[in-house]
């Protein structure tokens, strides 16, 4: 029988329990789990009813010099996500850490600094949905360069409905002090990685949010973002939590053709046969009425295809937790790197300081800026401790 990393998680909540069962199950056959760690007595016992084999914890340092594991799985609230993952590797660990890296980059920074110091160590970070065949096929369409330059990006992204219910499970969920936001650093983290991912880094945002719009909560349920990628392509993304029939709708632009996914699993790819510069130079004054009419020959122009893919979302959680396993024993390259968590933080945080300031803000933005800001809102909830 193969080698098996020994696994522990620190975490027993809904995703922890979740990566667990998994395990459990043989769904991720390169991973054991050996121990779990949780501050709360009802999910540690009922770690222990579900996984009788792994040693149960209520301390995470004590797992960690524990032992019994090589590897740990960090599922706790997102502000512990940089601190636990920096321990844990400081004590000799391989770590994965959930989504997202952390609630502001200064910590996630950290983190990473950490990891690049430690090269022999596993450093991984749960984006699922890079493991989706329809975002693979797309970026092996944009990285080939059949979409040309691109020139506009578009993501309608409401299917995201929480009722309150969902906001009243935890007295930390929904809290600038507990959480750190709410639509973008709970639901959103997926969106905002896969954005930059696909289509690169924006040079500056400009965002309007609101906050309690539609729940009763201290942060935002519902974002608008404008992003310059600083060549004259613009790209939008627009989220909410309180439409009970969302829309997942991506568009993607280029001067070579159009993407268009729909609820991430119908993928709409037209590609143009020249370059949009050259076919309206090719358009002389007879035609200007065929095209604007649209009356012209498609095929004189682009070719079209419709791809379907079943079941987006099957498989994704255990295909990154076996990547994660197979870098540990064999080298295999990570599907997420640790250090690709920052980018979408940061671009989260520029989201976030643009809708307090009102102001357009750079995706450089000073960190030490936005941690202020955080800690304004912390203090005015007046629930939690400031964070440094």
């Amino acid at each position: 029988m193969s080698r098996k990393v020994r696994l522990g998680l620190a975490g027993f909540g809904h995703q922890g329990s979740g990566y667990a069962a998994r395990i459990a199950e043989g769904k991720v056959p390169n991973l054991e789990l050996v121990a779990v760690m949780d501050i709360d007595p009802e999910r540690r016992a009922l770690a222990a009813e579900r996984h009788p084999d792994a040693t149960v914890f209520d301390n995470y340092t004590a797992m960690l010099e524990s032992g019994e594991i090589e590897a740990v799985i960090v599922t706790a609230p997102h502000y512990f996500h940089p601190p636990m993952g920096i321990e844990a590797l400081e004590h000799g660990l391989h770590v994965l850490v959930d989504k997202p890296a952390g609630v502001y980059t200064k910590q996630v920074l950290e983190l990473n600094a950490v990891a690049a110091s430690k090269p022999e160590l596993t450093f991984a970070i749960m984006f699922n949905q890079r493991t989706s065949p329809l975002y693979s096929k797309i970026k092996e369409i944009l990285d080939a360069g059949q979409l040309g330059e691109i020139r506009r990006t578009n993501w309608l992204n409401t299917n995201w409905y929480r009722p309150q219910a969902y906001y009243n499970q935890s007295d930390w969920r929904a809290t600038w002090g507990g959480e750190g936001g709410g639509i973008l650093v709970n639901q959103s983290p997926h969106n905002l990685d896969m954005w930059q991912w696909l289509c690169g880094v924006p040079k500056s945002v400009f965002a309007k949010a609101t906050f309690g719009f539609r729940r009763d909560i201290e942060v935002e349920d519902e974002v608008l973002v404008v992003i310059d990628y600083g060549n004259g392509a613009y790209g939008t993304y627009s989220a909410g939590t309180h439409e009970l029939v969302g829309t997942d709708r991506l568009e993607i632009t280029g001067d070579r053709g159009k993407i268009v996914v729909t609820d991430a699993k119908t993928l709409d790819v037209t590609l143009y046969k020249r370059s949009e510069q050259e076919i309206n130079a090719s358009i002389g004054p007879g035609e200007i009425w065929k095209m604007t009419s649209g009356e012209f020959d498609p095929e004189e122009y682009f070719t079209h295809e419709v791809l379907e893919f079943d079941n987006a979302w099957s498989g994704q959680h255990e295909r990154v937790l076996q990547n994660f396993g197979a870098n540990i024993l064999d080298g295999t390259p990570l599907i997420a790197p640790g250090s690709d968590g920052v980018m979408g933080v940061r671009l989260a945080n520029a989201i976030h300081l643009s809708a307090w300031t009102g102001k357009e803000v750079p995706i450089d933005f000073d960190d030490d800026e936005f941690l202020a800001e955080l800690n304004k809102k912390i203090a005015e909830e007046g629930k939690f401790p400031q964070r440094g």
